[in-house]
């Protein structure tokens, strides 16, 4: 059980992430790996369904059926999503404080209350960039309802139509002017909830509770945060423009149309490169979650002295999140929080009694009252 809980540097958190990454690769990479083979087994079908309906010339059907399909991938990723990014911020909580951890556990563990991370992640998503989405959707439907049936398109001509024109030229520099406010926006309030996963899955909160408790405890990390972000951002372009440059360089040489097999080959090494770099930003945002514990709430001192024995604090039940090699014995993991220990139990004399209840936890940052030891055979 990992004790030495201190406020890491940046480099440090970046280091941790990267060693915390490396001796479990195995089962990171797993969790990550069920989302990205379902959505490397979708886009095989389309690709194949593709293929099927230009030879067999049904071309008036094949964009609303690409499209269908492109909607209904985009769905199941999402959901997939959510359920990999729980998985891994439990995950990597596990391991970061010493305790043994399985891609069965991780997922049987966060799927139960995968409906509260949903919610979590669309609530969170859309606070951040519903102005920017709106803002793109509303451009759009501009261009398809206003500028392509005027043909402002296919004949650029401004003295052909100069009202159309210039109106197509206001909106799309008001488009250019404020799509950069929309941005910073979305960057901004996306560092405000970055903790908000962590803290819904390690502490059992609700969606709105664990957004609180982001923005709170996201407060002097930000800035780190977003370099976190940026510099897995550059990594990711990195490794998908070294992977993907064959492919790439393919389409432009045959002017965007390439054969099924190229595409398929193409997704298949996207597979590998989702599988190995998805986990990355989970695994930091987790260790910067309890970073910013130990820093405002003294969470290294609680953990030492819960696993010493002296404050067996025992918060509400959350649930069967506790590693699979520590479910046995009276104690029982469905009434316990994730990554806490087992409780000790230490002999009561017989002539005391006091009741428990009544005595508060001691630096339980939690907030939650702890039960008296003896009910722990219950």
């Amino acid at each position: 059980m990992e004790t030495n809980l201190r406020p890491l540097t940046l480099g440090e958190i970046l280091d941790r992430t990267a060693q915390l990454y490396r001796t479990h690769f195995t089962l990171f990479a797993g969790i990550f790996s069920i989302y990205a083979g379902v959505g490397l087994v979708l886009n095989l079908v389309q690709i194949g369904l593709g293929a099927a309906f230009q030879r067999t010339g049904v071309s008036a059907r094949l964009n609303w059926i690409v499209l269908t399909t492109a909607a209904i991938e985009w769905f199941l990723l999402v959901l997939l999503l959510g359920a990999a990014l729980a998985a891994i911020s439990l995950a990597v909580a596990w391991v970061h404080l010493g305790e043994r951890a399985t891609i069965r556990s991780a997922y049987a563990a966060t799927l139960p209350r995968f409906g509260r991370y949903m919610g979590l992640m669309t609530i969170t998503g859309l606070i951040a960039w519903f102005p920017l989405a709106l803002l793109y959707g509303g451009y759009l439907g501009f261009v398809l309802l206003y500028v392509r049936p005027r043909g402002l398109l296919t004949h650029p001509n401004a003295s052909a139509n100069p009202h159309g024109t210039f109106v197509f030229g206001m909106v799309t520099i008001s488009f250019l002017l404020l799509f950069l406010p929309s941005f910073i926006y979305g960057v901004v309030m996306s560092l405000r909830y970055a903790l908000a996963v962590p803290a819904c899955v390690i502490e059992n909160l609700k969606a709105l509770k664990a957004i609180r408790r982001s923005v709170e405890l996201s407060k002097g990390a930000r800035g780190r945060i977003f370099i976190l972000f940026l510099l897995i951002g550059v990594i990711k372009l990195g490794l998908v423009g070294v992977t993907q440059a064959f492919f790439l360089a393919v389409i432009f040489k045959n002017h965007g149309q390439v054969s099924p097999v190229v595409s398929a080959i193409s997704q298949v090494v996207g597979f590998f490169t989702n599988t190995f770099l998805g986990p990355i930003g989970a695994a930091g945002i987790t260790l910067f979650y309890y970073d910013q514990r130990v820093r405002k709430e003294g969470y290294d001192i609680e953990w030492m002295m819960q696993a010493a024995g002296l404050m067996p604090a025992v918060p509400e039940p959350a649930g069967d999140f506790m590693p699979p090699d520590q479910q046995s014995g009276p104690w029982r993991a469905s009434d316990a929080d994730p990554l806490q220990p087992p409780p000790l139990q230490p002999a009561m004399p017989p002539e005391d009694e006091t009741d428990l209840r009544t005595v508060p936890s001691i630096g339980n940052s939690t907030g939650i009252a702890t039960p008296p030891p003896g009910n722990a055979h219950d």
